[in-house]
């Protein structure tokens, strides 16, 4: 269940506000997303037919019939309905709705509900028509584009493999100033890789073409909260007065390139000795088109082994490693594809909220971690981030994050204001980003 809404909260975004990015999203993006799903299944009709016979027949026609029912709901604003499935956490979003119908006047809708609660509901009942027909339950409807991006932007993932392993080979050398100028570097890399996000191109490719190494000076003056300098200090602090595990934790956003970019970074921080342990948090069933499971961290690593390429295929068979002895873990709790915001984390999922606590730092990818991080309320944009946050402060935490929902926290006096007056969809369009840090006392 939703946690009550303070008098001294804003609203959240929903799609009831009429030509709000919310409404627009709901309205234009996500039937496009749900189109998409279709064609893919009636695309893969042999597939299905090879894998299992006619029995993948009469799945993939009845997951089909499903979702253009859940179209037509969406479409039509219609009332949201319970979840019939039986998986692990049915019950919880069952409460989640009984939640919402109290709030509302009348049943909780696509347009009327808070527009967090509807597109994470959205992507839980695409998950639902596939579980409810065996023997296609498992199939991923949104592999196909997370595959195409990850290959699309095979150039750029060869120049940071290739950057990266030439780094390795005099990492032990390194100078702490020299160790400072390629960590924001590969921070900002990191950052940058989050522009390639299929849910919000609804689907159509967004890959990264360019050199993301060339890409970070020039796009230095678009990062609207820095704190770079914030994040260097928890980190060498630690390396320095050696402390035995400095324990990251990357809560990641987009399979493909952000991916890699973000593996790049872990492998960076572990060489240098800035990180000794890290721990990835993704998503236990497919979500948000391009957001990474574990079948997408494993397969990456695949890619990368057996790439016809020298820098890509050491890293592939690095990271396999790192997996293997336990200086990477992977964890993918069901908190992650709930429809809460992070404020209701250490009541709904408290033994998650405890893992978080153990860590030194922990770095949350991309615009839907940011949206639960500070509830998707409409804050004014001077608010502190420590506010927003609303008591979820399980550890030192940072946003990387570019722009792609209207939500801004932590911004100067007359920032927000400025950048709307000159760029108005400024907000929505990802040419600008933050790395935005948070103490937690």
């Amino acid at each position: 269940m939703a946690a009550p809404v303070s008098a001294t909260l804003p609203p959240q975004l929903a799609g009831k506000f009429k030509g709000s990015f919310a409404y627009n999203t709901i309205k234009d993006k996500l039937p496009v997303i749900l189109t998409r799903v279709i064609n893919n299944l009636e695309q893969h009709k042999n597939e299905f037919f090879e894998e299992h016979g006619e029995k993948g027949i009469e799945a993939e026609k009845k997951v089909i019939v499903l979702l253009t029912k859940l179209r037509d709901e969406l479409q039509a604003d219609k009332p949201l309905t319970a979840l019939n499935d039986s998986l692990p956490d049915t019950t919880l979003w069952n409460q989640c709705l009984e939640y919402h119908q109290k709030l509302s006047d009348g049943p909780p809708s696509w347009f009327q509900s808070p527009w967090l609660y509807t597109e994470c509901y959205m992507y839980r009942r695409i998950h639902e028509a596939l579980a409810q027909n065996p023997p296609i339950s498992d199939y991923d409807v949104f592999k196909k584009e997370k595959d195409h991006g990850f290959f699309e932007s095979q150039e750029a993932i060869i120049v940071l493999s290739t950057y990266l392993q030439e780094l390795l080979k005099n990492i032990k050398g390194l100078d702490e100033k020299f160790l400072k100028e390629e960590f924001l570097k590969l921070l900002q890399v990191s950052l940058w890789g989050n522009k390639c996000d299929l849910s919000m191109s609804a689907g159509a490719d967004n890959s990264q073409k360019s050199d993301p190494l060339l890409s970070v000076e020039e796009l230095k003056p678009f990062i609207l909260v820095d704190h770079m300098e914030m994040l260097w200090s928890l980190l060498i602090n630690k390396k320095n007065t050696n402390k035995q595990t400095t324990r990251l934790d990357i809560v990641l956003d987009n399979a493909g390139f952000e991916l890699t970019a973000d593996l790049i970074l872990a492998d960076f921080l572990l060489s240098s000795k800035l990180a000794t342990e890290i721990h990835f948090h993704g998503k236990s069933i497919p979500w948000y088109v391009s957001d990474t499971t574990r079948r997408d961290l494993n397969w990456t690593i695949k890619q990368m082994q057996s790439a016809n390429h020298k820098g890509m295929s050491r890293c592939g068979v690095c990271w396999e490693g790192y997996l293997k002895n336990g200086a990477w873990i992977f964890h993918d709790h069901l908190f992650w594809t709930s429809p809460h915001e992070y404020c209701r984390m250490a009541q709904v999922a408290p033994d998650l909220y405890s893992e978080l606590q153990k860590s030194n730092l922990i770095v949350f990818k991309g615009d839907l971690n940011y949206r639960k991080l500070i509830a998707d309320r409409k804050w004014e944009f001077t608010v502190p981030f420590h506010q927003a946050l609303n008591n979820f402060h399980p550890a030192p935490l940072c946003s990387l994050r570019t722009l792609k929902c209207d939500i801004q926290v932590g911004l100067k006096p007359g920032q927000g204001e400025q950048l709307t007056n000159t760029e108005p969809d400024w907000m929505i369009i990802g040419k600008y980003g933050i790395i935005q840090f948070d103490a937690a006392s």
